[in-house]
């Protein structure tokens, strides 16, 4: 068999071999308010000791997984529905994502993470909220009547008119 070697190409754009990276984790649900600050406190020195600049971060809150994930704690398994999801956008140097990744994996508090080079403009997208409209039981929604539009004969001298209003301007 033969083994596939994947190079990444470095640029010579790149200041000094740095990059704008972003970090998304989840945190265990079970960390109370202070040991959740604890641990982004630790992502972040973790960055700072490599070298890594801020750029905007995400607080984490707890939110509803789209999937559970199953965890080994104290020689059981433990299944999660939720987790606190935060994220942290960054610079720093090529070398210093693949260890900060890895002290990711390895952190117990640390449910997932994903680390991916991203651009320093924003682009997340804006999402708008939906109006919600409070129902009660009793109350029965009517349709609005719609209004039934005819379409009248047209002559040849009011289409030419009207051509010529729209034109002249």
């Amino acid at each position: 068999m033969t083994e596939a070697v994947v190079i990444e190409k470095e640029t010579d754009t790149d200041e000094v071999g740095a990059r704008v990276y972003e970090i998304g984790y989840h945190i265990n649900p079970n960390k109370k308010e202070d040991e959740i600050e604890a641990t982004v406190g630790d992502i972040r020195s973790m960055i700072e000791k490599a070298g890594g600049s801020f750029i905007a971060e995400g607080a984490p809150s707890l939110i509803k997984l789209s999937y559970t994930i199953s965890l080994k704690e104290n020689g059981k398994r433990a299944d999660y529905d939720r987790g606190y999801f935060g994220w942290i956008k960054f610079e720093a140097p090529v070398a210093a994502a693949a260890s900060l990744e890895a002290a990711l994996k390895t952190s117990p508090d640390i449910m997932r993470s994903v680390l991916f080079q991203t651009v320093r403009e924003e682009t997340r997208a804006r999402f708008k909220t939906q109006s919600v409209r409070e129902v009660k039981r009793s109350d029965i929604l009517k349709a609005a009547p719609r209004k039934e539009e005819t379409a009248a004969p047209v002559s040849e001298a009011d289409l030419e008119k009207a051509i010529s209003e729209i034109t002249s301007d």
